[in-house]
């Protein structure tokens, strides 16, 4: 395991967690950035020294990678698995359907205090780039999306975004810090296809947002278009059944 004394995950986003949760999250983040290599055994001993806790809090950190599939369990420690190409192609096929599925809600539903929210929001963003802070950028996109998840209060839908958040969250985070020396200009861009998601939330047109998904989601553009035609048929199928 790396010796960075370093928090690679950014500690201001866990100024209320325990021990566990903050090993859980540095640890996560070293594995999914490569920093941590696929095939390294991880021990309880050496991770909770370099960590300066007990092996308590690593234990349960340990338990929470191992159901997110990116190391496996071994007697004292673990192996790291990391995190596949297949892997990464299915995280964001869930959140695909996550947010085909709360669109096609939003279209039914009063939608001005959750326009506003995100408009505060996505001025957030426009001062994060501003000042090229790319861990607060990160953490107010991923805001941004998990706020218009929650505004349908859809218990499951939001179990399904928890369970996919934490490693969801690290992917985002690397990406724009990546982005943030390399791309910068990108930035552009990626304020814009927010705007886009606000102006279709507020319209409530289906095109509109389909476009913003597009946009989003450019890698997998024919997936967002079959998801969003499934829901739209969910959808007409949940309404019959109430009439």
């Amino acid at each position: 395991m790396a010796e960075s004394k370093e928090f690679f995950y950014p500690i201001k986003w866990l100024s209320k967690a325990s021990a566990g949760d903050r090993v859980t999250s540095e640890l996560r983040m070293r594995i999914i950035s490569g920093m941590i290599e696929s095939g390294t055994i991880l021990s309880e001993n050496k991770i909770a020294a370099d960590f300066g806790v007990s092996r308590s809090p690593v234990r349960e950190a340990l338990k929470i990678l191992a159901s997110e599939n990116i190391i496996r369990l071994e007697r004292m420690g673990a192996v790291v698995i990391g995190l596949t190409e297949k892997k990464y192609s299915e995280i964001y096929d869930v959140r695909i359907l996550i947010e085909t599925f709360v669109f096609e809600r939003l279209v039914r539903v009063e939608t001005d205090d959750l326009v506003r929210e995100l408009s505060k929001i996505l001025e957030m963003m426009k001062i994060s780039i501003k000042y090229q802070d790319a861990d607060e950028f990160s953490y107010q996109d991923v805001l941004f999306h998990e706020t218009i998840i929650r505004s349908i209060d859809h218990s499951y839908i939001l179990m399904i975004w928890d369970n996919l958040k934490p490693v969801m969250e690290s992917l985002i985070l690397l990406s724009m810090r990546h982005r943030i020396n390399e791309k910068y200009e990108d930035f552009t861009r990626v304020i814009n296809n927010h705007q886009l998601y606000i102006d279709a939330i507020k319209s409530k047109d289906r095109d509109l947002m389909i476009k913003s998904l597009h946009v989003n989601f450019d890698d997998v553009q024919e997936k967002v278009e079959d998801l969003w035609r499934a829901q739209q048929m969910l959808s007409k199928g949940v309404g019959q059944e109430n009439d």
